[in-house]
Parts: structure tokens; sequence; C-alpha cells
């Protein structure tokens, strides 16, 4: 397998409210918001960063929420669940708490042999935790905040992604991105990456009859893949552009670069570098304490700090 991509970086989503998107994901799920700043294509939106202690790729789920958003339709074309990891012992814990914070949740059976808990956030986009045995002592840079860090999420898991055809969408995985088929249970292929093991897999549907997902709240926007620095990412794009795909230039995002391409099944990629990381432009221990800007947004603070809706940060 290439290690141009090691696992997953993040994945990007689409909501309404921005608080109550707070409030579900550091109160329900108890992940640490990291950076509070806006989407750098429109400052118009608040884009919020979720994650561990200091915002690790691989741990990170963000937001592009916009009040009054109409719900999306999950679909082909789509990623169509966003899996968690949490220590296998901690799934007790998980079900009595997603009970005390009133979330509808059911017992997925297993899949390649881990216990799934599928549930929904507020704009009802499909999550689930996957207990994975030997995660307890995997606490490093666990954040322990309102859920006790034994119990706490570790870090993205899988995706699932829904295509019409296979073929294409492997071929993509595998021969361009360097993943490699790892197991089949039905309709679901999964695909590893370099890194091994959860955070580092992506399982695609195909072959079902599902309809064309619709884009909206609850809706995926897109999944970024991981690449350890700049030159690993211009090999990748220099890949991907001599195969016909229609891949953007790099875009900076501060915090990481990006590029991103559709792959063939419709799905929005994106691979972003490993660094400099969340703590460019506050420490650790400030993360997602006030409203970050990009340089060049900085001279605009006061227009866009007025038009973004007010909203109220976990502890304050």
């Amino acid at each position: 397998m290439s290690t141009l991509v090691p696992g997953i970086h993040h994945l990007t989503a689409v909501a309404s409210d921005p608080q109550r998107n707070i409030d579900f994901y550091t109160g329900a799920l108890g992940l640490r918001l990291v950076k509070l700043t806006v989407n750098f294509d429109d400052p118009s939106s608040y884009h919020l960063y979720y994650g561990d202690r200091s915002g690790s790729p691989g741990t990170l789920l963000t937001f592009f929420p916009h009040r009054g958003l109409p719900r999306g339709r999950t679909g082909a074309g789509q990623v169509t669940a966003t899996a968690l990891a949490v220590p296998a012992s901690s799934l007790d814990f998980w079900r009595r708490r997603l009970d005390e914070f009133d979330v509808g949740h059911t017992d997925a059976g297993e899949r390649f042999g881990e216990t799934v808990v599928a549930l929904e956030d507020p704009d009802g986009m499909p999550l689930e935790l996957i207990g994975v045995e030997g995660l307890e002592a995997d606490a490093e840079n666990v954040f322990d905040g309102v859920v006790p860090a034994h119990s706490a999420v570790r870090r993205m898991h899988s995706v699932t992604m829904t295509v019409r055809s296979l073929d294409a969408t492997s071929r993509l995985l595998t021969e361009t991105l360097g993943m490699q088929a790892s197991g089949a249970e039905g309709e679901r292929t999964r695909y590893a990456m370099a890194q091994g093991g959860a955070g580092a897999m992506v399982d695609v549907r195909s072959g079902t009859d599902d309809p064309a997902g619709r884009r909206g709240a609850g809706i995926v926007h897109h999944v970024a893949w991981r690449t350890p620095d700049d030159e690993s990412q211009i090999t990748l794009r220099n890949d991907l552009a001599s195969l016909a795909h229609n891949v953007t230039t790099v875009q900076e995002r501060c915090y990481f670069r990006s590029i991103y391409f559709l792959e063939p099944g419709g799905v929005l990629f994106e691979i972003a570098t490993d660094g400099p990381g969340m703590a460019i432009d506050e420490s650790v221990e400030e993360l997602g304490s006030a409203l970050r800007l990009p340089p060049w947004f900085e001279g605009r603070r006061e227009e866009i700090e007025k038009a973004l809706p007010k909203v109220r940060l976990p502890g304050g």
C-alpha cells in the first residue's frame, strides 16, 4: 500500500443551526471544539472543527452550518455513514449516554467483526460508533472532557460511500490512492490505507437501488484523505491530473493545504496535508476558544463577526 495516503484526515458535512451542532458534538459525543473559524470560500458561514485534544489529523469532524437550511437526503454519490472509533469496552457506556441525551440509536450488529451502534446527529446525518478492541490503552491525546478519557471517541474509524458502480471507484482507490481491498460483506467492500486499522478504512457500498443523494443539512460535503507533506500532495495531484481527473490547484487552508476532485461515483474527495496543524494560530490549551480568521479576512473581522450568528462556546 502507498504511504502517500496513510489514513483519513477529516470529514466535512453541512449542518443547520450552529449552536445545536456545537451542543451535540461537544455535549452528547464529548468531542473538543478545536477550531472556530469561517468557511474560507464563504465567510458568511462558520466552519466548526471537532477532534481530539490537539485536533490531530484523523480525528477531525468539521461542519459548515447554515441556519434554516432544509435537510438533504443521503443516497448514491455520497458518503452515507460516518463512523467513529471507541473502545470496545465502552459501548454500554455509550448506549446509556445516548439515552441520557435522548439520542435515538440502534444496535446494528457486527461489521467485519466489530460491533456497530448507529445513530443520527440533530440534522439527520448518519453516524456510527464502532467498538474497537485495544483502544482502551490508546489515550495519549484523548480529550478528557465531559466524557471520561477511557470511554471517549478516539478518532475517525471509517466512512461508508454509496456508489452506483464499484469498478471505477475501486480502480481510483487502489491504483491511484494506493489502498487495498481488504474484505467484503454483502454489498459492502472495505479498502484499507497504509496506516491500517481504525482511521484508515473506507467502505464502498455498490450495486444498490438507493436513490441519488440530495444536498442539504445532514449531508457530507466531502471526505479528506491524509498525505504527509506538500511533496506527497503534489505527487498525488500530478498522478490525478495525468488520469484526467479534474483536480484543483493547491488551496491554502492555514491548518493544512488541500486539493479537491470528484471520484467516479460522485463523492467529493480532498487530499489534505498533515501540517501545519490546529495550533498554528492558538495554543493547544486555547483551541476553539475564539473566532480565528485566515490572514486575508482579518481586515474584515468586524463585518464578519457582525454577520455571523452568536454562539455559546463549551465552558462559556
